[in-house]
């Protein structure tokens, strides 16, 4: 099988579809099947033998994503075409949805939709001012993407389930991302401790995501001022950046909660990672936005228990 991916995000951008898609497309590729990626160019990639970058330029207000230039995509074209590519799989909606979905129609291949994303509770956080609006509008545009495609693949079967409710009659298959244990494992949580100055006996609290709205990160810092009435040396490590930190920064300081809130920003996937997740005593989650909770496994996976609520 020769399968085109097309996505308005990658690495370096991290995040759960960056992630999904490095781990199908690693898979395809070692059982022999050919993958190749079109992704925005962030700046300073190395080569890659299947990521082919488009160039990108920033999204206001968002300065981790770009967005793809579809208008560069026709110098590809030649190479595209004489691939023989058996189908194109976008991965994300907006722009990588209509370069997929105009690349399908060209090459009169089958469009597939991977739907990682709950949208209905993403706008709502950035454009709050007219929610029954926007989830109606949201919906609407979650039915139309699915359309367009001859198979939708959803991360749980819940989701599928939503999409459904949503009046989606395009056939669905649920495939959750899987996790690689050769990646989680090894993490040295004392390495991780003793390099942040952390006492080995300190309750230690963990939360690795982005810091965006839609994660109700807020809510973590909430519970952790209870935490700290009942356990005044517990600490609160959260791993990961975005658009949200600086006001999460701010209610830590509006919470009084400055000497056991602590920000640690991105950490390298190869080792500092899996130190975080290992050196805590149990990890923290909330979002109400999530299609799987990749990092929920990978917490699991590195033997630190998940509190979690219960969405999706």
């Amino acid at each position: 099988m020769k399968a085109l991916y097309v996505s308005d995000v990658f690495f370096p951008r991290i995040n759960g579809v960056s992630t999904s898609i490095a781990s199908f497309a690693g898979e395809l590729r070692r059982r022999g099947h050919d993958v190749q990626l079109l992704a925005p160019r962030y700046g300073g990639e190395g080569p890659s033998d299947w990521v082919l970058r488009l160039p990108g330029r920033r999204v206001p207000f968002d300065p981790e994503d770009r967005l793809m230039a579809t208008g560069s995509v026709e110098r590809l074209l030649p190479w595209i075409r004489s691939h023989g590519f058996d189908l194109v799989h976008v991965q994300t909606p907006f722009v990588a949805h209509r370069l997929g979905r105009r690349l399908a129609r060209a090459l009169d291949v089958p469009l597939v939709v991977s739907y990682h994303t709950f949208f209905e509770e993403y706008l709502e956080h950035y454009l709050p001012f007219v929610p029954r609006a926007l989830r109606l509008a949201a919906r609407s545009f979650s039915r139309r993407q699915c359309a367009d495609a001859a198979r939708v693949v959803v991360p749980s079967a819940a989701f599928r389930e939503i999409l459904r409710g949503y009046g989606v009659e395009t056939p669905m298959t649920v495939l959750p991302t899987g996790l690689d244990l050769t990646e989680m494992t090894g993490g040295d949580g004392d390495r991780f401790r003793r390099r942040l100055g952390i006492p080995p006996q300190r309750p230690l609290l963990v939360h690795v995501g982005r810091m965006a709205h839609e994660k109700n990160v807020g809510f973590l810092l909430r519970v952790m001022d209870r935490v700290q009435e009942r356990v005044p040396d517990a600490l609160f490590v959260l791993a990961g950046e975005g658009p949200a930190r600086g006001d999460l920064e701010k209610e830590t300081e509006r919470l009084g909660l400055r000497g056991c809130v602590r920000y640690v920003g991105y950490l390298d996937r190869s080792g500092a990672l899996q130190d975080c997740y290992a050196a805590g005593d149990v990890f923290l989650f909330s979002s109400r936005t999530e299609t799987q909770g990749l990092v929920l496994l990978e917490s699991l996976a590195l033997g630190t228990p998940v509190v979690s609520t219960a969405v999706l």
